[in-house]
Formats: C-alpha cells, structure tokens, sequence
C-alpha cells in the first residue's frame, strides 16, 4: 500500500493506474476508519477497481468548532484497516494544500441548491457546501474514477450525485448499503463517543424506520411514527421525514411510490443519522 500525501503524488498515482488501463476507486473518508468504510473499499476492489482512499477531516463541512475538535482520530488503526482490506494508495493530503487560506474564507464555494438546504441542512447551515466544495476537490484531483459513497449517509449522496452530474464530472458515483452492527444500529465514526447506554438508545433511530417500513398507514402517520419511536427511547429528534429519494422533497399521503425514511436525532450530545428504503401504499 502506497501512503501518499501530496495533490502532485495523487494525481500521478492516479494517472499511471489509468495509464495501466485500470479503472481508479475513490473512497473518500475523514479518517475514524471501521466496518462501513471497509465495506466501500472491498466493493470496489469485487469491481476490480484500483482503491485510493483518502483521509482528511475537512474543517469547511463543520459550522461548530467544538464538534470539529471532537471529530475522532485513530491514525494507526486507519491505516491498519486500509492495508488489510487491499487499498493501494492511503492518501492524507495537508489542511493547507487542501485549503490553503485556512482558517481564512475560502473564496470558492460548491453549492447545490434545494437538495442541500433540508433536513440535514436546516439543523446544520452551511454542511452541504462544505461537503460538495471537498468533493469536487477530491474528484479533479483524481481524475476520471468511480466514487464510492455508502448510504448511511444518504443526502451526502444526493448531493454528491447531483453535483457531479450538473458539473459533468467524469465520475461514476457508486451507491453502497449501510452497514449495521448486531443492534441494527449504522457504523458511524460518531458511535465511538457514545456510552453502552447511549448507544442502546441510538438503536431507535434503526428501530423507527423498521417502524415506518413495516407500517402500511400513509406517510403523514409514518412520520408520526418514528418520531415516537425515537422519544419514547429518550432521543432529541431532530427531524423524521418520507422523502423522494431523489429530490429529497416530503412525500404526501396522495403520493404511494417509492420514498426514502430519513431520521436525526441527538444522543448523549452526539448527532446521528440513519435512513432506509420504503414503499408507500
């Protein structure tokens, strides 16, 4: 496995693969490495994919600083997992090739509109660009590539894709299953800052939208639904919605096709997120 940590390093790594005739795999991370991330590279490795994955906590995707400073680091062990599930080039780029004006505004800023603005947005003003800015930035470093994004974060992946199509990026962004632990509760980085019994807690978030997909009421008395489920375990509800699962516009009682379960909500200070795949009758 080749550690790299330069743009100049990374485009040549990533050119020479394609150079070679291979398809280059980005998995994109912000370090805290465990199960989900594994699960991204070894899908793309079954593709046949060349594995860059990058490590970099972007500080523009985070509007409170305290979070950003409680944003877990285990650089060992990231690197441990990388090698032992077959990346080829671990890549940790500086803060300041990345953003060099830092901790300055960065004049350069990637939007998209609407998609980014709910849900996680509303409670999280300025996440998305932070986001989309990091990626396209990722993306025209590596050139022509698959992406690999997993679905836990599902209005991560909207965004992404969306960007990526109206920019005409040369990217085939890749769409992967939530990976869970024994509880039903997502991997997530944030877990690790969560008590056994918070983490009992954090379950309802997985609990509710088994909930909502199991229900056959209309969306309006879904959402009720998980809301409920997510109280009653003692968890601040940040939001609990049915969705279009490309739009990401609320689904109505009128509206029965396939929608997309979203759920935040705040365990023990952490914020956490979780979504599902549903049918609406």
């Amino acid at each position: 496995m080749e550690r790299l940590n330069s743009l100049a390093s990374w485009r040549e790594f990533a050119q020479a693969t394609r150079d070679a005739h291979r398809r280059v795999a980005l998995v994109a991370t912000m370090g805290a490495l465990h199960e989900g991330h594994a699960s991204l590279v070894r899908r793309a490795r079954q593709n046949g994919d060349v594995v860059m994955l990058t490590s970099f906590v972007n500080p523009r995707q985070f509007s409170d600083v305290a979070d950003l400073s409680r944003y877990p680091h285990t650089p060992d062990a990231d690197v441990d997992l990388a090698r032992q599930n077959g990346v080829d080039a671990f890549i940790t780029p500086t803060l300041k090739e990345m953003w060099p004006d830092y901790p300055a505004d960065t004049l350069t800023t990637v939007s998209v509109r609407t998609l980014g603005d709910v849900l996680e947005g509303v409670g999280r003003p300025g996440h998305f660009d932070g986001v989309a800015s990091v990626v396209a930035k990722l993306l025209v470093v590596s050139g022509p590539c698959r992406a690999y994004f997993g679905e836990k974060d599902y209005q991560q992946l909207v965004v992404v894709r969306r960007m990526a199509h109206d920019l005409s990026f040369d990217v085939d962004v890749v769409g992967c299953a939530t990976q869970r632990d024994a509880t039903g509760l997502a991997l997530s980085s944030r877990n690790a800052r969560l008590s056994s019994a918070g983490r009992e807690r954090a379950t309802s978030l997985s609990r509710a939208l088994r909930a909502a997909r199991e229900s056959t009421a209309p969306a309006s008395a879904r959402r009720t639904l998980m809301r409920e489920v997510m109280v009653a375990a003692g968890v601040e509800v940040a939001y609990a919605d049915i969705v279009d699962p490309d739009t990401l516009a609320p689904r109505t009682d009128a509206d029965p096709r396939p929608a997309r379960a979203l759920v935040a909500g705040v365990v023990e200070g952490v914020r956490l997120i979780d979504n599902d795949a549903i049918e609406l009758e």
